[in-house]
């Protein structure tokens, strides 16, 4: 056992600071750091360590915990706390902690909570894939090209595709050496 694992334990009475589990403890660095610190660890239960790495994971029955643990003494639980209520979008219980500036520009160096603008324009392909600047897609449908003189065929690639910024049914692509706005429900994106 390192010296970091039986400080945290030590702190923790080896019980996972974030819910209280017993058994298969791990020792959690909090990003963006890499430095092994009690300052900078928690000791956690690791199936919600893989949660925290791995979001798509995310169970937020096992983060019932939290209620309690965002109130801890200790700075590192704090943050991870903050944290997944914001990635839980429980904003009830993060309106009611306060965490001074440098506290919360640490728990916010990992993206989690930051705001989600509702009018933000959101490109989708035809299956309600994100698109994004760069990626590749396939047209689902022949299309008439105006003012050229020819067609764009169904599973013709379209490679490094740009976004029209102010439009999010329309993306811009290169078809047979020629660059042509596609609408965006007549493309699927390719991996």
């Amino acid at each position: 056992m390192s010296v970091i694992e039986r400080k945290l334990k030590d702190r923790s009475g080896s019980v996972c600071e974030i819910s209280g589990a017993e058994h298969d403890l791990v020792v959690y660095v909090l990003p963006p750091t890499n430095e092994r610190t009690v300052e900078n660890s928690v000791l956690i239960a690791k199936h919600l360590k893989d949660q925290i790495e791995n979001p798509e994971t995310t169970d937020e029955k096992d983060w019932r915990g939290l209620s309690e643990s965002m109130w801890s003494e200790h700075l590192p639980v704090q943050i991870v706390s903050w944290r997944m209520l914001a990635r839980l979008k429980n904003t009830d219980l993060l309106e009611m902690m306060y965490l001074d500036e440098e506290a919360l520009e640490w728990a916010k160096a990992t993206g989690e909570g930051e705001e989600e603008d509702e009018n933000k324009i959101v490109h989708k392909d035809s299956n309600g894939v994100t698109l994004l600047d760069g990626d590749s897609v396939v047209l689902i449908k022949d299309l008439d090209v105006k003012g050229a003189t020819f067609t764009a065929k169904r599973g013709a690639a379209v490679h490094n595709i740009k976004l029209v910024w102010d439009d999010a049914n329309l993306i811009e692509g290169r078809v047979e050496n020629q660059n042509i706005y596609i609408l965006t429900q007549y493309v699927k994106k390719t991996k």
